[in-house]
């Protein structure tokens, strides 16, 4: 286990210490968080040394050995020998003499030749050693469980070399303290320093520059990895961290990410008591494997192999290399399919090329079950917290109290504005001149457009529209390339390019003002009189220090708000109790309740009854006891209102619970 982290871990390294320069470079600090130090293995190295060489190692950190030990043991040089069977099939069969395998010379040649290339290659330290080597332990603060560690050193005469350096029990402390202090610019931490210690960007510290966390190894436990994550992100910050998790190209180490991903999702719905996801943007809708949209694409997944149509793939390899039966004796697709979770731990054993195949399916898959839930408005990001230039309330209405507690759902209506950045034509050039990348004017409107790959979106049927991404000014378009091809975009020299260009950025005002409108407060009892669209839930700061959580509405679902509180400016006035049920029985209107309750005289039977409709699963037993009474009428459950002496009463019941909204006449043309 230490050797494959050790080697996935240095996988990443290179691209990461680029990435940490950039980072330094531009002011912030830096955190690692990672998993394994090497401490062990560097420990069976230093054995093997004499101490006295201590001060000038030439030394081998890496699990050399145990790749050479197995390609060793394990390359397959016995020779075999063709025969026909008793069937007449030709095989072969390997050759032993005096009991024992006769070896190949020409696969003992190959492994011994592979095995030679190997042990020349330069050693690849790990994650750990490279970043404190890279910079430097003037520059790192370690935070791990290691009592020596390797460093370079530099000789008067500027030679360098590796030498072991002690660390004391207090070491930890004190590179903390100096991270803190801002002494050391990068802290790096293992699972020793995961729990039980702060590094974030607090007030009463000198370092309060933005934390930018890698997470560089997710580790085995995601409980371990959210503990590290919470280390530089904690309360009374100058400002929260931007977090980078980390990985490789190897499909199937985002099945760890996933782990996190919903292991953080729980937390937030059970330690805030919130529906909202605990994500917080760390991770991207697509990282966590295991919600709703990755079960819907992966069915499809599993419907797509039965039908052939996964390029790559076919329905019997897959079945034969990840031991899972997906069909029934007839052949048809089983109705019981397997989990996610089994689906991910059995790729893990599967070749880097057949992961990437399934892997790509599955996330193409996934991105269009996702893109289609935002764009149907019903897609649930978590709480966003907005950020603008500007945010000042200009409205705020109570739409309801709850005659309880008192609480109180209010509307807050916001005007927002935004600095508008556009995109420089140089940027616009540069991302032009990239493969696959066209400079393009609009032949009608006149406008410019950079067109750049995107992700494919692949449909049902297992086809994939290719697409592609309109980089404006302004805005991010994403159009199929079929409908590129019909629109009036043309290709377009640079120069013309240019020119529209920076034509259309000089007329960008300098910013960008729009109204947003806000239901805050008490929202659960009321979440039924909201929208079911547009499900984003958002906390913003004004511009007074006002902070405010709430669900968005939008300006055309505006009126639908206001009716079902009651509060519209253009309703008639409500009628009393007695005034709503004596229309009601004449059958002249519809009554709307609150939380989607409708009352309407109906015939049953060739009997005048008050039907309630509207009413969910839960909420049918609380009505009952309100006096409503129920029926099974073709094997459908049906509410309705007591017509008799004790209808007003139960009536009048029902309208404490849920307010009566508005009437409908049913008597207009």
């Amino acid at each position: 286990m230490c050797s494959f982290n050790h080697l996935i871990s240095a996988m990443k390294t290179p691209t990461v210490l680029k990435s940490i320069e950039r980072d330094l470079a531009a002011g912030h600090a830096v955190v690692v968080q990672l998993v394994s130090t090497g401490e062990a293995l560097m420990e069976r190295r230093l054995s093997d040394i004499p101490t006295e060489e201590w001060g000038d190692l030439s030394i081998d950190v890496t699990p050399r050995e145990l790749v050479l030990e197995y390609l060793a043991h394990s390359f397959p040089t016995q020779l075999h020998e063709p025969f026909t069977d008793t069937d007449g099939t030709l095989t072969s069969r390997p050759v032993w003499k005096d009991g024992q395998p006769v070896p190949c010379r020409e696969a003992v040649e190959r492994r011994d030749r592979m095995i030679e290339r190997l042990a020349s290659l330069e050693p690849v330290p790990g994650a750990l050693d490279q970043i404190v080597q890279r910079f430097g332990a003037a520059m790192v603060a370690e935070v791990t469980g290691r009592s020596r560690r390797i460093v370079r050193k530099t000789d008067p005469g500027g030679d360098e070399r590796l030498a072991v350096e002690s660390r004391p029990g207090s070491a930890n402390l004190a590179e903390t303290q100096a991270f803190l202090d801002d002494e050391k610019r990068i802290l790096v931490f293992s699972d020793a320093g995961g729990t039980g210690r702060s590094y974030h960007a607090d007030l009463g510290v000198k370092n309060r520059r933005l934390r930018v966390h890698y997470l560089l190894e997710a580790g085995w436990k995601a409980d371990a990895a959210i503990q590290g994550l919470g280390r530089s992100n904690r309360t009374n910050q100058a400002q929260p961290p931007l977090f980078r998790p980390v990985a490789t190209d190897v499909r199937a180490e985002k099945r760890f990410l996933s782990t996190i991903a919903r292991r953080l999702d729980t937390l937030g719905a059970i330690t805030r008591g919130q529906r909202q996801t605990g994500g917080q943007g760390l991770f991207r809708a697509d990282d966590n494997l295991e919600s709703v949209y990755a079960r819907a694409a992966l069915r499809q997944l599993y419907g797509l192999l039965h039908a052939g149509k996964v390029e790559g793939c076919s329905l019997g390899e897959f079945e034969a290399v990840t031991g899972l039966a997906l069909c029934d004796r007839d052949g048809t697709l089983r109705e019981e399919l397997p989990p996610i979770t089994t689906l991910l731990n059995r790729l893990l054993a599967l070749t880097i090329g057949l992961q990437n195949t399934l892997f790509t399916v599955f996330e193409q898959l996934l991105a269009a079950k996702i893109e289609g839930a935002i764009a149907s408005g019903t897609y649930d990001r978590g709480v966003e917290t907005l950020v603008a230039d500007s945010f000042t309330v200009t409205a705020r209405r109570t739409l309801y109290t709850h005659a309880a507690t008192g609480a109180e759902t209010r509307l807050f209506t916001l005007a927002r504005r935004d600095r508008n950045r556009p995109m420089g034509l140089e940027e616009a050039l540069e991302r032009g001149g990239g493969p696959q990348a066209r400079l393009l004017v609009n032949a009608r409107s006149g406008r410019a457009a950079v067109a750049v790959p995107a992700a494919g979106l692949m449909l049902d049927d297992g086809t994939v529209e290719r697409r592609v991404r309109l980089l404006r000014p302004l805005e991010r378009l994403t159009v199929t390339v079929a409908e590129l091809a019909q629109s009036h975009w043309r290709p377009a020299e640079p120069e013309a390019f240019a020119a529209v260009w920076e034509k259309e950025a000089a007329a960008v005002p300098e910013f960008a003002t729009s109204t947003l409108h806000l239901v805050t407060g008490l929202l659960l009892p009321v979440w039924r009189r909201l929208p079911d669209t547009n499900l984003r839930v958002v906390r913003l700061q004004t511009d007074d220090g006002e902070r405010i959580i709430g669900r968005v509405v939008a300006p055309d679902a505006l009126p639908e708000v206001e009716r079902n509180f009651g509060v519209g400016a253009d309703d008639a006035p409500v009628p009393s109790a007695e005034q709503a049920w004596a229309a009601l029985m004449e059958g002249r209107v519809v009554l709307h309740l609150a939380d989607g309750l409708r009352l309407r005289r109906v015939t049953v039977m060739g009997t005048h009854r008050v039907e309630l409709s509207g009413f969910t699963e839960g909420m049918a037993e609380r009505l009952k006891a309100l006096g409503l009474m129920s029926e099974i009428i073709a094997w459908t459950l049906r509410l309705f209102v007591p017509v008799g002496g004790r209808g007003p009463a139960v009536f009048a019941a029902l309208l404490a619970r849920h307010p009566l909204l508005r009437v409908v006449d049913r008597t207009g043309p």
